[in-house]
């Protein structure tokens, strides 16, 4: 599923390949749970954290992999020691398989994403 045609994030995750089904549920709680007063929308095909109009935070099912996309580049340059060594793009976080998600790490860059707004990419 590379991009969805899903209307709302609960069609999105009924979509979601049921081995990856979890993964993605837990990712979508962290991101309830820690972005308080963001707003879950579909955005680009994807489920998505928008604050006044502007998604910071996103997730996907890709082919290969699932990704977290960190859209906000001040986050990243501050946890940029913890990310190294991830497989990540300009402001995309892969996980080959549902069991290499670091929750912990993700769960660390939904708050530093919530504490304050900041230049999205």
């Amino acid at each position: 599923m590379v991009q969805s045609s899903a209307e709302d994030v609960d069609g999105y995750m009924a979509e979601v390949p049921e081995g990856r089904r979890d993964a993605l549920t837990r990712l979508r709680q962290l991101c309830g749970a820690e972005l308080k007063g963001f707003d879950e929308v579909m955005a680009y095909g994807m489920p998505a954290y928008a604050r006044e109009g502007a998604a910071e935070i996103a997730f996907a099912s890709q082919k290969q992999y699932i990704s977290f996309y960190l859209l906000r580049s001040d986050v990243r340059e501050a946890f940029e020691e913890r990310l190294t060594g991830q497989d990540m793009g300009k402001g995309c976080l892969r996980f080959r398989k549902p069991g290499d998600i670091d929750f912990d790490l993700v769960r660390d860059l939904l708050r530093a994403t919530a504490a304050a707004p900041g230049k999205i990419c």
